[in-house]
């Protein structure tokens, strides 16, 4: 997966609410959730915003589970 960068305001919500919402189910702060994302690992850039397009379409609950399944793929903990 290729890393890709925030190209307008739909994807800039999108990913404000995938970190707050993941954030939520785990019970931290979003702080801590968007550290985990971008330096701790490439979840943003390299996951989130490449399928953008594919993601948006689903349920805020699907969202949230299948970003949590990435962090446990690639190890990443908050």
């Amino acid at each position: 997966m290729q890393d890709e960068k925030i190209k307008n305001s739909s994807e800039l919500e999108f990913v404000v609410f995938c970190i707050e919402n993941v954030a939520a189910k785990l019970g931290v702060d979003a702080e801590h959730v968007y550290q985990a994302f971008t330096e701790k690992s490439d979840i943003l850039n390299g996951y989130i915003v490449p399928e953008y397009e594919v993601l948006h379409t689903q349920s805020r609950e699907y969202i949230v589970d299948d970003i949590l399944d990435v962090m446990k793929e690639r190890g990443v903990k908050v």
